[in-house]
């Protein structure tokens, strides 16, 4: 009979148990989300059309105002439990419309104190979840390092918060002959994907800073246009070609258009050659609205070396012809030089000269 009482009551008690520690995980676990979720809740700013302009972030000149506080970041909400392992979002708590503006000065070192989460070369990745693309950013350069700067300073807590894998490469053309932008774009293609398994490739301007996060600096199904209305052009876009200052394409897309042209050796024409090899491989373009698409431009002279291309109408008219044996199957170039700063990689390269 005893036996028999005692095992007649053990299930019960079990039963009451594993009710009690359930209640008990539950709380525990509601109450950590409650937490961390109070806890990140301060820093949440609505979107907004300005803010006060940034002051001098020089940090020698301190009789001056203070620095100005930081682009916003995200809040870091950690996601308890069921969250660790999943897909990020396709931005985390975006601001909206930002206040850019370009009076002041930057300071590097302030910069990287702002984002303390951006690794060597200018790589980061989301750390609570995955991100939804790797993205290499390819910035073609020359003597444009007041403006490299800028875009440091707005753009790393922007594709922070846009919750991207990504990598920032400063294709540096050395030497002193005639600048060559598409050709740096390619040049940038083949060096990120030694890095990295890239899939997504943004190609970007130094002088133009997004005025709204929530245009994400990602691939999609179609092109991708993400300049959309610079003030420039008085905010609109100047012609429907139009496929200049900052652009995504996916590997696949890139690869299919044999990239970009090599043989455009100044100023102007290579963004109207790459619309039509994007055209002639049955792609469309696709953009964000002109509010979300809104950019700003850094004010600047003409580059010496950079001088309008004359031969720039007649090479378009004949990108049909061109395009399957000038591009990434005829890219020739030399490495010269890379160095891993911890906002940026910047590779420098000879590209050759238009009469090679």
């Amino acid at each position: 009979m005893k036996e028999a009482q005692g095992g007649g009551a053990l299930p019960g008690t079990s039963l009451q148990r594993a009710c009690r520690l359930l209640v008990v995980f539950c709380a525990l676990h509601l109450s950590a989300t409650l937490l961390y979720y109070l806890a990140g809740s301060s820093d949440l700013r609505p979107p907004r059309n300005s803010e006060p302009p940034p002051r001098s972030l020089g940090a020698a000149n301190r009789a001056q105002p203070g620095p100005p506080p930081p682009p916003p970041r995200s809040p870091r909400i950690v996601w308890v439990f069921w969250n660790l392992h999943t897909h990020c979002l396709s931005w985390s708590f975006p601001v909206g419309a930002l206040h850019v503006e370009f009076s002041q000065p930057v300071n590097l070192e302030e910069v990287e104190k702002i984002n303390p989460e951006v690794r060597e070369g200018g790589r980061y990745a989301p750390k609570d979840c995955k991100a939804l693309q790797k993205v290499a950013i390819i910035i073609p350069f020359r003597n444009r390092d007041e403006h490299l700067k800028y875009w440091l300073y707005y753009l790393h807590p922007i594709l922070q918060r846009q919750q991207l894998d990504y990598g920032v490469y400063v294709i540096n053309q050395g030497g002193e002959e005639t600048f060559n932008r598409a050709k740096l774009l390619n040049v940038g293609f083949e060096e990120a994907l030694k890095e990295y398994d890239y899939g997504c490739f943004v190609f970007s301007d130094v002088d133009l800073i997004p005025m709204d996060d929530r245009n994400i600096y990602k691939c999609y199904s179609q092109p991708r246009h993400l300049s959309v209305s610079m003030d420039k052009f008085g905010f609109r876009l100047p012609y429907n070609q139009y496929f200049g200052g900052v652009s995504a394409l996916n590997k696949e897309q890139f690869v299919k258009i044999n990239g970009f042209p090599n043989n455009y050796w100044g100023w102007g024409g290579e963004d109207d050659d790459i619309y039509n090899r994007l055209f002639f491989k049955g792609m469309r373009i696709s953009r964000p609205d002109a509010v979300i698409g809104k950019c700003r431009m850094i004010r600047h002279s003409r580059d010496h070396k950079n001088e309008p291309n004359p031969q720039r109408f007649d090479r378009i008219a004949h990108t049909r012809e061109t395009m399957n044996s000038d591009g990434l199957n005829t890219l020739s170039y030399k490495v010269v030089k890379t160095e891993k700063y911890p906002l940026y990689t910047k590779i420098t390269v000879d590209v050759g000269s238009p009469n090679k």
